[in-house]
Formats: structure tokens, C-alpha cells, sequence
């Protein structure tokens, strides 16, 4: 990736959600997470989370709504040139990362929890004749 497409992509980054949060409702945390160009720079999607879920299609449907008004957003406070055709999507991978560490979070602590009743051979309890 170039370092123009790397500029290009911060900028949306930052307009994206300078946007999300001066034109939403505030009902929910809309957070811009990536943008990805493709087609040399012709077309950019901004993916972003929202908190809470149960909120991700109105504020999907919101943002898809906006395009052109984003579009708009963009040439007046930035220096890019040519403006990329712009859409958003919901941030699947990082809603899958957050799952993730949710799991592993969970995991780390029932182990944690188990490793407090460590048993021998005899079923005594080890932790607790120690202390």
C-alpha cells in the first residue's frame, strides 16, 4: 500500500468518525475501526462497530443513508482530490476479536477458579493444608 493510500485511508478513518458522531442520535457508540480501499483508490469502505449490538442495523441503515452527505462531509474538510465512491459495513472481524477475547477472558478465569481447589490423590483439598 502506498503511502498516498495510507493517507487517503487515515483521513476517511478520522472523517468517518468525526461524521458518525456529529450526525447520529446518539442512541448508540458508533466506532470507526478500518477503511479498505480497493479498485486503485476508486472505491473506500469504512467499517465501524456499534455498542449496543441490538442497534448495528438502524445504525447501518443510518450510515448507508448518509453516503452522500458523507461524501459531501469529506471534500469539505479534507485536501483529497479525487473522493473514492464511499460506503460502511459493520466491522464483523473485530466483533469476532471482541467474541474472542470474551471467551478467553471466561476461559482464563475458570481456570483460575479451578486452580483454587487443586485436589490430590486422596481428594484433600492441596491449597487449603498449605495455608
Amino acid at each position: 500500500m502506498s503511502i498516498r493510500d495510507e493517507r487517503i485511508k487515515e483521513t476517511l478513518r478520522d472523517l468517518g468518525a468525526r461524521f458518525l458522531m456529529q450526525d447520529g442520535n446518539g442512541s448508540s457508540l458508533l466506532t470507526v475501526t478500518s477503511v479498505v480501499l480497493r479498485g486503485n483508490g476508486k472505491y473506500a469502505t469504512i467499517f465501524f462497530t456499534v455498542f449496543p449490538e441490538k442497534l448495528e442495523k438502524t445504525a447501518l441503515e443510518f450510515a448507508k443513508r448518509k453516503r452522500s452527505e458523507f461524501k459531501q462531509f469529506v471534500k469539505d474538510n479534507s485536501r483529497l482530490g479525487i473522493i473514492p465512491q464511499l460506503d460502511f459495513e459493520i466491522d464483523l472481524g473485530e466483533k469476532n476479536r471482541q467474541k474472542i477475547d470474551e471467551l478467553l477472558n471466561q476461559s482464563e478465569r475458570e481456570q483460575g477458579h479451578a486452580s483454587e481447589n487443586v485436589l490430590d490423590e486422596n481428594g484433600k483439598n492441596v491449597e487449603s493444608e498449605e495455608k
